[in-house]
Parts: structure tokens; C-alpha cells; sequence
């Protein structure tokens, strides 16, 4: 497969437009959100195409990009939002609107199943086999080939994976309990940032 990969440097171009439904994707020196800086930015239109951004992690300047993902007129298509959201956040210094979650709608659809990792769903529902082991790779510094292959691969097949994911939601009668769910997303995200990161609902 041929992939349209594009890296801009701090942020994305003032000419470029996108689709109103994006695939996203980011890239962080780490898990901790007070220790490990975002260090990308990927963006997908569905089309084979990644629009990587490398961020300027002095100044985190990025105005084209902070105003898609602040726009609610873009459905935002993520794998595992909640970690994404909250570096966006916190480094960022917006709230993404208009979010799809590929990770909650494989819990709430694929009951079948407890392999929920994107690997698993770009398997079953693209039947390509990709290879994670550039997932723990430094991305703070000059990228290579094949980070940012690994970078791309991690958004164009989202768009397939949500549809999937979406008609087994509506056929068994789950899409309404998935739209609750995820509009919950920032607010988790929220308890995040204020360190409140077990299950709040447990005993």
C-alpha cells in the first residue's frame, strides 16, 4: 500500500484543508502527563494519508491544528481518546470536541472478544498485520522512515475500524449505550489532570 505521509514541522499548514471526518493519533515521550512532553501529531482523512505534526515542544504553537480540534463540526475518530485528550490538554491547551473512540466502542461492541488493542482491530477489520515495535521508539527527535510509517499506520486504517465497529453497535442494539459513554470523555479526561485516575464508580 502506498501512504501520502506528510511532516510539518510545529504545526499544520495555513492552505491545508481536511475532510470533516478526521482520524487522530498522537505521539508522547512517555505515559506520565507531568513528566513526558506530546511530541506529534498525527491526522488522517481516511485516504491513505497522514499529516504528521512535529511540535515545538518550547512553545506548543500550533494554532491551525488546535482550532480543528477544538472545531464540533469534525468527527474526531481516536484509539484510546482518554490518553490522547489528556496530553492534548495538557500541552495543547484546548478540549477536543466531537470525539469516537475506537477502544470504548470495541469494549461496548466486541463482547466476543478481549483483545481491544488497535493490532488487534486493524486485523479484523482491514486484515492487515502491522507491527507495534516502534511503540516505545524515541519521538522527541529527528524521525525516521520508518517512525513515521509506524506513525502513519496508526491512523489511516481508523476510519474502516469505526465503521466496523459502528454497524456491530447498531445491529446489537448498543449504539445508544456507546453515545452515552463517550460523552463522558472529557470529563474523564478532566479527572485525569486532577489525579483522580482509578475507577471512581468502584466500592
Amino acid at each position: 500500500m502506498s501512504l501520502d505521509i506528510k511532516l510539518h514541522k510545529e504545526d499544520l499548514p495555513d492552505q491545508l484543508i481536511l475532510s470533516d471526518n478526521i482520524a487522530v493519533d498522537c505521539e508522547f515521550m512517555g505515559l506520565n502527563v507531568e513528566r513526558d512532553s506530546l511530541c506529534l501529531v498525527q491526522i488522517s482523512t481516511g485516504k491513505n494519508d497522514a499529516h504528521i505534526v512535529q511540535l515545538n515542544r518550547d512553545k506548543y504553537n500550533a494554532p491551525n491544528l488546535k482550532k480543528i480540534l477544538s472545531d464540533n463540526s469534525v468527527n474526531k475518530i481516536f484509539h484510546f481518546a482518554r490518553a490522547d485528550l489528556l496530553f492534548i490538554k495538557k500541552y495543547l491547551n484546548v478540549s477536543v470536541e466531537n470525539v469516537n473512540c475506537t477502544k470504548v466502542m470495541s469494549k461496548i461492541a466486541r463482547s466476543y472478544s478481549d483483545k481491544h488493542g488497535l493490532k488487534d482491530l486493524i486485523k479484523e477489520f482491514t486484515n492487515n498485520d502491522i507491527s507495534k515495535n516502534l511503540q516505545s521508539s524515541d519521538f522527541g527527535g529527528e524521525l525516521s522512515d520508518k517512525q513515521l510509517q509506524y506513525c502513519a499506520k496508526d491512523v489511516i486504517y481508523l476510519h474502516k475500524i469505526y465503521e466496523g465497529l459502528k454497524k456491530i453497535l447498531i445491529r446489537e442494539k448498543r449504539d445508544r449505550l456507546y453515545n452515552d459513554a463517550i460523552k463522558f470523555i472529557n470529563c474523564r479526561v478532566d479527572l485525569d489532570l486532577a489525579s483522580f485516575t482509578s475507577d471512581i464508580w468502584s466500592h
